[in-house]
């Protein structure tokens, strides 16, 4: 079992797979994990649709006008919504709900990608949760925010490297102006 240091350096985003289908306990350990992730107060917003027709992943991947055509090729698209009347912080649930669903692949030693879908639109310029909402039959009080791409992995990337990590961007104690930005306010 590898360290969480080790399983997020090496959670890169996959945008090619394999043509290998997910086993029914890979589907369900990542299905586990956006379950078993924390929102506000426990309201659980959100609710998840699997998909793994390939035609429907096809349709889906015309969601956006970019970055969505990594779809057609995965083995599962989970799409991520959330319940607006249960929780004003439904963006965060949700949110965090899919990057767990994204660790829990890599633990897998599967890829994963985000699409975001909410305010996106399609090439079309229609706004692409209404997009989604169509094809998939979604009620309006659910929000759609991503589709996770889950497969088998048919691209190698390095982990990440930590040489580039922006410690300038932490702060202790109260935020401080980078000298570079405090020399050229004076």
């Amino acid at each position: 079992m590898e360290s969480f240091a080790t399983l997020i350096a090496n959670r890169r985003s996959t945008r090619k797979f394999t043509d290998q289908l997910l086993s029914p306990e890979q589907v369900e350990l990542i299905l586990k994990a956006a379950l078993m992730a924390p929102a506000s107060k426990r309201s659980n917003p959100w609710q998840f649709v699997v998909v793994e027709d390939k035609e429907m992943l096809k349709t889906l991947a015309r969601c956006k006008a970019n970055g969505s055509s990594f779809l057609e090729g995965c083995a599962l698209a989970i799409v991520v919504l959330a319940n607006v009347m249960e929780s004003e912080v439904w963006i965060e649930d949700a949110s965090i709900a899919s990057i767990y669903m994204q660790l829990q692949a890599e633990d897998l030693g599967l890829g994963s990608c985000w699409c975001q879908i909410r305010n996106r639109q399609t090439e079309d310029e229609m706004d692409s949760s209404q997009y989604v909402r169509n094809v998939l039959n979604i009620p309006y009080q659910l929000e759609v925010l991503s589709i996770i791409g889950i497969g088998y992995k048919d691209q190698v990337r390095k982990p990440f490297d930590e040489s580039h990590l922006q410690w300038e961007k932490i702060h202790l104690g109260t935020y401080k102006v980078p000298e570079e930005k405090e020399n050229n306010q004076k």
